[in-house]
C-alpha cells in the first residue's frame, strides 16, 4: 500500500533493484587506484630518466661555454680586439677567428661578433633564403661588467628565418679591468638537442607524448619533440599554466586538447636555469586501468540496460499524469476550462492533479465574478464620461473663440486661447508618457504666459536649458507641478509678488532640473512630512503644499531608481530650491 501511494519510494526501490550505484563505485574505485599507481610509477621512471638527460644537456652547454672562452688563449687576437683603430690586417684576422669558431661544429647556424671599440660587425653564417640574406636578433652590449650583466641573460631562444635556435652571448672582458671589448654570439641549431633528448621520449609521437626543455626564469621553450609542425603546436609554459613549485614533480594538465601529466625536473648550469618537462596524455597513464575496466564493461553493459528498461518502466508510469496534467493547462491557456475527469491515483501526482481541477473550478468562478465586476465598472465609467464634457469639443471650441478674436482684431485674447488650447492639448494626451524635454519646456512656457499675463508685474521668470539637453526623454508632465507649487503656494500665499527661475543643466552622468522661487518657502516641518512620504511611497491627489511635488518624484523614482535622487532648500521669502537630478544613464536620447 505505501509503493502504491508514494511516487518516492517507486524511484527508490527501482534504485535499489537496479543496483547500478554500488556497482559503478566498486568500478570508479578500482579504476581509480589502478591509474594512480600507474601514474605514480610512470612518474619515478620518467624522472630518473630525465636526471640522466639533464646531465648530458648541462655537459653539451659546458662544450659551448668552452667555445667562448677560446678567444681569451690568442694573445694577437686580443690585441686586436683591445685596438679601436679599424685596419685590414685586424679585421681579416678577427673574421678568420669567428669562421674558425662556427666551422667547429655543424650544428652552428651563425657566429657574430660585435665590437664595442670599433664598432663593427663580424659575422659567418650560412643564413640564406632564396638569395636573401636573413638577419640575426638585436643584441644589447653593456659598457662594463659592473653594469649588472647576468649569466642567464646570455642565452636565449631566438627565431632566425623559421627555425627555433639557441643564441648564446658572451661578453668579452678586457680582465683585469672591467671594460667589454664586445660580444660574442652563438646561434646554435637545435641538431645535437635533438639527439640527446631523443631517449626521453620512449612512445611514438602520434600518442601525444612531447619532451619540452626551457631555458632561463622566464621558461623560455627551446626544445619540443615530434616533427616541425608538431613543435610549433606546443604552447609557452605560462600558457600551459606549470606551477613548479620544487626541483622535481608533476602537474595534472591539459596541453593542445589533451589531458595528461606534465613531469618536471629543474636544475642549473651556472647561473642559467634549465627546466626539462614531458606530457604524457591521460590515454597512456590509464592503459593498464583501462584494461581492468574494459573486463567489468560487460557486466556493467547488462546492469545498464536493466536499469533502462527499469527507467522506461518508471518514466511512463511518471510521466503519463504529467503529460496529461500539461494538456489541461494547454485547454486553461486557450481559455477552455473543461480539463475533463481527476483519475484515481494515491500518490503525489494523483493529488497534484485533483488539487489542479479543484483550482481551475475555482479560478473560473472568480473569472466569471471578474467579468460581471468589470461590465458593471465599465457602465459606470460610460455613465460617467457622458456627463463631461468632450476634451476635443473643448479644444475646438477654443478655436473657434481664438479665430472670433482675431476677426475682431484682439490678438493678444487669440494669443492667450491659442496658448490655453496647447495646454488642454498637452495635458489630455493620456497616452504619451515620456516626451522630449523640449516639449516640456514649451508646455511651462505656454503656462507661464499665461500665470504672467494673470499677474502682470507681479511675477516674473527666467529659464535656461543648455541646447544638447532638449533632446532628452523624460516623464511628460513634471516640471509643471512644481512650477504651480511655487505660484499657487510660495507667491499667492506669500507677498503675491516673486521671481521663479528654471534651471537645466546637463552634468557628468546626471541631467539636473531646479526650479527657484523667492516666495513664501516651506518650513522644516513640511519638509520632513514630505521626506517621510517619498520614503512610504504615498501618492497624492488633495491640493496642500507639497502634493504635486511628491507625486512628481514617486513616477521619477519608479521610472529611474536607484539612480534617481531630489533635495529641498528653503529660507522663506529668499529662496526656495527644488533640484532634481536624473541618471543619465537611464535616459534615452531622442534626435
Amino acid at each position: 500500500m505505501w509503493l502504491k501511494k508514494s511516487l518516492f519510494a517507486k524511484l527508490l526501490v527501482g534504485m535499489l533493484i537496479s543496483a547500478v550505484i554500488p556497482l559503478s563505485l566498486s568500478i570508479v574505485i578500482s579504476y581509480k587506484t589502478t591509474s594512480r599507481s600507474v601514474e605514480h610509477q610512470l612518474i619515478e621512471l620518467n624522472q630518473n630518466t630525465m636526471d640522466g638527460g639533464m646531465d648530458n644537456i648541462k655537459r653539451y652547454l659546458n662544450d659551448l661555454n668552452h667555445l667562448s672562452v677560446s678567444f681569451y688563449h690568442d694573445q694577437t687576437l686580443m690585441r686586436y680586439l683591445k685596438s679601436a683603430d679599424v685596419v685590414p690586417v685586424q679585421t681579416l684576422f678577427i673574421s678568420d677567428q669567428v669562421a674558425g669558431i662556427y666551422n667547429n661544429r655543424p650544428e652552428f647556424r651563425s657566429v657574430r661578433y660585435i665590437s664595442s671599440l670599433t664598432g663593427q660587425t663580424f659575422t659567418k653564417s650560412d643564413l640564406t633564403q632564396v638569395g636573401v640574406t636573413i638577419p640575426l636578433p638585436a643584441v644589447t652590449i653593456p659598457r662594463n661588467e659592473e653594469e649588472g650583466w647576468e649569466k642567464d641573460k646570455g642565452y636565449e631562444v631566438a627565431t632566425i628565418g623559421k627555425e627555433r635556435v639557441l643564441a648564446f652571448h658572451r661578453p668579452l672582458v678586457d680582465y683585469p679591468s672591467t671594460l667589454v671589448l664586445g660580444m660574442l654570439s652563438f646561434y646554435v641549431g637545435l641538431d645535437e638537442l635533438k639527439r640527446l633528448m631523443r631517449p626521453l621520449s620512449v612512445s611514438e609521437p602520434s600518442e601525444g607524448e612531447s619532451v619540452m626543455l626551457y631555458i632561463r626564469q622566464d621558461l623560455q621553450l627551446l626544445y619540443a619533440s615530434g616533427s616541425e609542425e608538431e613543435t610549433a603546436q606546443v604552447p609557452e609554459a605560462s600558457s600551459v599554466g606549470l606551477r613548479m613549485e620544487e626541483n622535481r614533480g608533476s602537474i595534472n594538465g591539459n596541453m593542445n586538447g589533451r589531458n595528461g601529466v606534465f613531469i618536471y625536473v629543474r636544475d642549473k648550469y651556472q647561473d642559467l636555469p634549465l627546466t626539462m618537462v614531458k606530457f604524457i596524455p591521460a590515454s597512456a597513464v590509464n592503459e593498464s586501468a583501462n584494461r581492468t575496466l574494459n573486463r567489468s564493461l560487460v557486466i556493467q553493459f547488462i546492469a545498464v540496460a536493466f536499469v533502462l528498461v527499469l527507467a522506461s518502466i518508471l518514466s511512463y508510469v511518471t510521466i503519463s499524469p504529467v503529460k496529461r496534467l500539461l494538456r489541461s493547462i494547454a485547454r486553461v491557456e486557450t481559455g477552455n476550462f473543461d480539463v475533463g475527469p481527476v483519475t484515481g491515483r494515491k500518490d503525489e501526482l494523483g493529488v497534484l492533479e485533483h488539487r489542479f481541477h479543484t483550482m481551475i473550478g475555482s479560478l473560473d468562478d472568480l473569472m466569471n465574478r471578474e467579468y460581471r465586476n468589470r461590465l458593471e465598472l465599465s457602465t459606470a465609467r460610460l455613465k460617467m464620461l457622458q456627463a463631461q464634457i468632450n476634451p476635443h469639443f473643448l479644444y475646438n471650441t477654443l478655436q473657434s473663440i481664438g479665430t472670433l478674436a482675431l476677426r475682431h482684431g484682439s490678438d493678444e485674447i487669440s494669443d492667450k486661447i491659442a496658448e490655453l488650447g496647447a495646454i488642454l492639448r498637452y495635458s489630455m494626451d493620456f497616452e504619451t508618457e515620456t516626451v522630449p524635454l523640449h516639449k516640456e519646456i514649451q508646455h511651462i512656457e505656454h503656462y507661464m504666459s499665461l500665470q504672467t499675463g494673470r499677474f502682470k508685474n507681479k511675477l516674473s521668470y527666467t529659464l535656461s536649458c543648455p541646447v544638447e539637453a532638449r533632446h532628452v526623454q523624460v516623464p511628460k508632465m513634471i516640471l509643471q507641478p512644481l512650477v504651480e507649487n511655487s505660484i499657487v503656494h510660495g507667491m499667492e500665499k506669500g507677498t503675491g509678488t516673486g521671481t521663479l527661475h528654471i534651471a537645466i543643466e546637463l552634468i557628468p552622468a546626471q541631467l539636473c532640473i531646479r526650479v527657484m522661487d523667492n516666495g513664501k518657502g516651506m518650513d522644516a516641518a513640511v519638509i520632513d512630512r514630505i521626506r517621510l512620504e517619498y520614503a512610504a511611497r504615498q501618492l497624492h491627489t488633495g491640493q496642500e503644499r507639497g502634493i504635486g511635488l511628491i507625486n512628481v518624484l514617486q513616477r521619477l523614482r519608479l521610472q529611474y531608481d536607484p539612480g534617481f535622487t531630489w533635495d529641498i532648500q528653503s529660507v522663506p521669502y529668499e529662496a526656495t530650491v527644488i533640484t532634481l537630478r536624473i541618471p543619465l544613464e537611464s535616459i534615452p536620447m531622442n534626435y
